[in-house]
C-alpha cells in the first residue's frame, strides 16, 4: 500500500492496517502515518472554514462545514444512478439545504413541521438511495445545522453565495471522482423505487418523521439547543435496527463520560489551552474508531462551542439531556412506527389483492 493510499483509509481501516504488521518498528510507522493523516485532515478542515467564514462571514460557519463534508463525502460515495444525474442531484440538494432550513424557521410551528418533513424526506430520497454509503450522515446533517445556526439579511444572502459555490465545487468533485462509473438507474427510479415494504423505504420515512417530529417538540417546549436532540436522534437512527440499538446504548453514556472528560480538562488545563478543547475533541475523534468513543469526543467539540454561550454547568447539563432525549425518543419513535408500518402494509397488500379479485 502506497502512502497517498494509507492516508485515503478511515480510522477502522487504519488501525486494521497497522495491527497487520507483526514487526513493533513496523506498527510505529503506520501509525505515524495515522497521526499525521489525522493532523493533516484538521489542518485542512480548519483553513478550509477559516476561509469560507472570511468570504462569507463567521456566522455561516455552519454552511462552511456543510460544503466542507460534501466535498470530502462525495469524493467517494455516489448516488447510485448515472454520473451526470447524481451531479444535477447535488445542485438539487443543495437548493433544498438553501432554502428548507430557512423556511422553516420563518413559519409557525405546525408549518415548520411539514417543511422539514418534505426537505428531510427529500434529502433521503435523492442522496440517501445506496444506505451503505451512510450519506445522510452529511446532508441530513448538514439541514440540522443549517436549521439551527439560522441567519438573516445580509448574512443569509452571503450564506446562499457560499451554499451556490459549494454546490459547484462539490458538484466538479463529484463529477471528476464518479465520471466512469456506469449506472442504468436514473434520477426518476429514485422515487419509482420508493416502496412502504421495502427496508430502505422504512428507514428513509423512519429518520424523516423521527426527525421532524423531535423538532417540533423541540419547538414547542421551547428547549435550548433543540440542534443537539436532532443530531442525537440521527446519529443513532441508522438503516440496519440491530446497530441502532448498540448506538442508543452508547449515545448518552458517551455524552456523559465525555462530559464529565471535558470538565476535568476545564479545570486542569492552563486558561490557555480552552480554547483549543475542541480541537482536542476533533483529534480524538478522529483517533477513534468506535461509536462510542466517536461520541466522548464529539462531546468536546460540542461544548468547547456552547460554554461561552450559556456557561460551563448550564452547557453541560443541556449536552446530557438533550443526547439522552434525542437516544430515548428514537428508541420509542421505533417502537410505535414499525407495528404501524406492519398495519399499513397489510392493509394496502389487502387493498391490493382485492382489486385483483375485482379484475
Amino acid at each position: 500500500m502506497t502512502f497517498y493510499q494509507e492516508l485515503q483509509l478511515n480510522q477502522a481501516g487504519s488501525k486494521s492496517y497497522i495491527s497487520s504488521f507483526e514487526n513493533p518498528k513496523d506498527r510505529w510507522k503506520h501509525t505515524g502515518i495515522y497521526l499525521f493523516k489525522i493532523i493533516l485532515n484538521i489542518a485542512f478542515c480548519t483553513a478550509f472554514i477559516a476561509l469560507f467564514c472570511t468570504l462569507f462571514g463567521t456566522e455561516n460557519s455552519s454552511a462552511g462545514l456543510a460544503v466542507l463534508l460534501s466535498i470530502m463525502v462525495f469524493r467517494y460515495a455516489d448516488f447510485g444512478i448515472r454520473t451526470s444525474h447524481g451531479t444535477l442531484n447535488i445542485f438539487i440538494v443543495f437548493a433544498i439545504l438553501a432554502a428548507g432550513p430557512k423556511l422553516s424557521n420563518l413559519l409557525p410551528a405546525g408549518w415548520a413541521f411539514a417543511t422539514n418533513t418534505i426537505c428531510i424526506m427529500l434529502l433521503m430520497l435523492l442522496g440517501c438511495h445506496n444506505v451503505i454509503m451512510y450519506n445522510h450522515s452529511t446532508l441530513v446533517l448538514a439541514y440540522l445545522l443549517l436549521q439551527g445556526y439560522d441567519v438573516s439579511g445580509e448574512m443569509y444572502t452571503k450564506r446562499l453565495s457560499g451554499l451556490l459555490i459549494g454546490a459547484i465545487m462539490t458538484a466538479a468533485v463529484f463529477y471528476h471522482n464518479h465520471r466512469k462509473k456506469s449506472y442504468k438507474r436514473t434520477f426518476r427510479n429514485l422515487f419509482q423505487e420508493f416502496d412502504l415494504s421495502s427496508a430502505r423505504t422504512q428507514w428513509q420515512l423512519r429518520l424523516t418523521l423521527t426527525l421532524s417530529s423531535i423538532m417540533l417538540f423541540a419547538s414547542l417546549l421551547g428547549v435550548p439547543k433543540a440542534m443537539w436532540i436532532s443530531i442525537a436522534a440521527m446519529s443513532v437512527c441508522v438503516p440496519f435496527r440491530n446497530d441502532m440499538s448498540d448506538r442508543i446504548k452508547y449515545r448518552a453514556p458517551g455524552n456523559v463520560l465525555g462530559s464529565i472528560l471535558f470538565l476535568a480538562a476545564y479545570f486542569l488545563l492552563p486558561d490557555s489551552f480552552i480554547p483549543c478543547l475542541g480541537i482536542l475533541g476533533g483529534i480524538g475523534t478522529g483517533l477513534s474508531a468506535s461509536y462510542g468513543w466517536q461520541t466522548v469526543f464529539n462531546a468536546f467539540s460540542s461544548l468547547a462551542v456552547a460554554v461561552p454561550v450559556f456557561g460551563l454547568p448550564y452547557a453541560v447539563l443541556l449536552r446530557i439531556f438533550n443526547n439522552l432525549f434525542g437516544s430515548v425518543y428514537t428508541w420509542l419513535f421505533d417502537q410505535v412506527f414499525q407495528p404501524l408500518l406492519s398495519i399499513v402494509n397489510h392493509l394496502l397488500d389487502a387493498l391490493n389483492n382485492n382489486v385483483q379479485t375485482a379484475h
